[in-house]
């Protein structure tokens, strides 16, 4: 049998943030799209150790961070001086496909459904890998994305305090915005593409865990379409997390229902708009985390601390403060680029915890001792650990009601089970 050995590079963590690791949601599509005829062989380098004796007949790099590129480099020289062919896909990939067709053997730019990847490990197989194959926004049909498969994940290395963690799914691809810090656009196409509701049922009901993590880039994209999916989604009584849902009453008391416990916010100012939209999340059960931009244009020293303020009178319940970061292919490293803002591109330390640009209000300096000030002043009064169990305690509360608790012994028992 054929083997294929797919791996996801580790990467540096930022440090302010506790530390888990939720088991990473691209190589677990990207092995849906693997033939049943060849072994499969998953490695997240950031729980597991790579082995580089393996002598697989090929070697797939999913990197989706563009952090994550110094080791994969360092992975594909590896099993190319033992004569193993990579081929390199996944997000990072894309943004940046000219440097890392200069150190693999072939680069997959776009999505891997509908038999493509199939075609390319049989080139592998019958000797003739291209140098690239080139799907970029050449989307295969929604229907023909299924699945994602986990099977391959090692279960006991995502648990944290004996917790099993969120597993990751996603309802839709593309997205209709254009943030401006936001590669998105340029990824997946500037087009809504939901699955079918049924297929995203199916998918939930299969896995093996009450809670999940819904990955799409937007749930504030079509109010129809959304209010479907959450009706949908009521009687499997699943708790999951997500990116923003639209800002309508409606949709926000039907996501209640349907399970939804946590949602990331962006929060870009001071506005009443924002002081209201957190707290209808919180009117209806649902936690919010704040995600946190510093450095762009407007802001000063001055208004971090402000806006570091604000987060703790609206009482958000966890706060994620990122550098912003000028990613290839996004709107605002067009304009960086133009006024010669970027200071280097060390892509190892593009990870959302250091200033690689120069700030328009202030230096590199002040911006990255603001990043400092900004988690130091928002949970120095009550850290991560407690503001996370107090997020936990209302989740058991949820699951208790509604009989679907587990606890840590039995999730432990169950994640052993099924590894």
């Amino acid at each position: 049998m054929a083997t294929v050995t797919l791996v996801y590079p580790k990467w540096q963590k930022i440090p302010e943030q506790t530390e888990f690791h939720l088991p990473p949601h691209g190589p677990v599509c990207v092995a849906a799209s693997i033939p049943d005829e060849y072994e499969v062989k998953f490695i997240d380098e950031n729980v597991d150790e790579l082995d580089f004796s393996l002598q697989p007949d090929v070697v797939l790099l999913s990197m989706m961070l563009t952090c994550q590129l110094p080791r994969g480099r360092q992975i594909a020289d590896t099993f190319r001086e033992l004569g193993v062919p990579v081929v390199a896909g996944g997000i990072a990939t894309m943004l940046h496909a000219e440097e890392v067709g200069g150190f693999v053997d072939s680069i997959f730019l776009g999505e891997t459904e509908g038999g493509r990847l199939a075609g390319v490990l049989k080139d592998v197989k019958d000797g003739r890998l291209a140098p690239k194959y080139d799907y970029f926004h050449d989307f295969p049909p929604i229907e023909s994305v299924g699945p994602a498969r986990r099977s391959i994940l090692n279960r006991d290395r995502y648990v944290y305090r004996g917790v099993r963690m969120v597993d990751l799914v996603h309802a839709s691809r593309g997205c209709r915005f254009n943030c401006f810090p936001c590669a998105t656009a340029y990824l997946g196409g500037r087009k809504f593409r939901p699955r079918p509701i049924e297929k995203v049922v199916e998918e939930i009901q299969g896995i093996d865990n009450n809670r999940l993590f819904l990955v799409d880039n937007s749930l504030a994209q079509d109010k129809t379409w959304v209010m479907e999916l959450f009706e949908a989604l009521i009687p499997l009584k699943k708790k999951w997390i997500s990116h923003p849902i639209l800002d309508d009453e409606e949709v926000i008391a039907k996501a209640a229902e349907a399970g939804c416990w946590y949602v990331y916010q962006a929060v870009f100012d001071t506005s009443d708009v924002i002081r209201n939209r957190v707290k209808r999340l919180k009117d209806h059960g649902i936690g919010v985390e704040a995600a946190v931009l510093l450095g762009t244009d407007n802001q000063d020293a001055d208004y971090i601390k402000r806006l570091v303020d604000f987060l703790l009178e609206i009482d958000v319940d966890m706060s994620e403060f990122s550098i912003l970061t000028p990613f290839p292919h996004t709107p605002v490293t067009a304009t960086y680029e133009k006024e010669d803002r970027i200071l280097h591109r060390d892509w190892g330390k593009y990870t959302t915890a250091e200033v690689v640009y120069r700030p328009k209000l202030m230096t590199p300096e002040t911006l990255q001792e603001m990043y400092s000030y900004a988690w130091e002043h928002f949970y120095k009064d009550m850290p991560q650990s407690l503001r996370m169990a107090r997020l936990f305690t209302e989740l058991v509360r949820k699951e208790m009601a509604d009989g679907t608790y587990e606890s840590p012994s039995l999730s432990k028992e169950r994640t052993w089970r099924t590894a």
